[in-house]
């Protein structure tokens, strides 16, 4: 082979292994930049399907409670360890059934029909708790309108603090994940 022909086999060879090492390079940024964008759309979906609405409505909770208790003027004390006078359980119980208990349900409802949105590779204690809070209330609640078995006016299981916690904390991380992932995606299109 004579030195021309060699040339032309070796620029073409040099071409060719750079047009496949820019088309490989090419080919792992694009799936980058698409498995970014599925995070994010994952992500996004979190906030806006499950995680917003739910800390919306916690938040919501928080300040009705508080306005029950500051139209109360204390925060009430169930039974057995505390007493309800007759206006207070009156004034307590149109409380629930119309700010508690649908709250309560909307939250229920939104985790039952959310949890592929959860973070995390399971459902979180907290999570489990606020059901255990809500269904033993529904529960007690119903036999009572609609049978008059008195109970403690309230859940057995307590309102679980944590749920808040978790709700507002997840919301944030969520929030600052979806920042973050966005700026990738725009740095990767620039």
């Amino acid at each position: 082979m004579d030195s021309t022909s060699l040339a032309a086999v070796i620029a073409a060879t040099v071409t060719a292994g750079g047009w496949l090492a820019n088309h490989a390079l090419s080919a792992r940024a694009d799936l980058k930049r698409r498995r970014t964008e599925a995070r994010l759309t994952h992500v996004e979906n979190q906030l806006e399907q499950l995680y917003g609405p739910l800390l919306f409505l916690v938040k919501e909770g928080r300040s009705a409670f508080d306005d029950f208790c500051d139209t109360l003027g204390h925060t009430p004390a169930f039974p057995p360890d505390g007493h309800l006078s007759s206006a207070e359980r009156d004034l307590w119980l149109f409380w629930v059934d119309h700010e508690f208990m649908p709250r309560n349900k909307a939250i229920q409802d939104l985790l039952a029909s959310k949890t592929h949105l959860l973070v995390g590779d399971r459902i979180p204690d907290s999570f489990l708790a606020f059901i255990d809070h809500y269904n033993s209330w529904r529960v007690t609640h119903q036999r009572w309108k609609e049978r008059e078995v008195e109970y403690s006016w309230h859940s057995k299981a307590h309102w679980p603090l944590s749920f808040e916690t978790e709700v507002v904390a997840t919301y944030e991380r969520l929030k600052n994940l979806q920042i973050h992932l966005a700026g990738l995606v725009r740095g990767m299109e620039a």
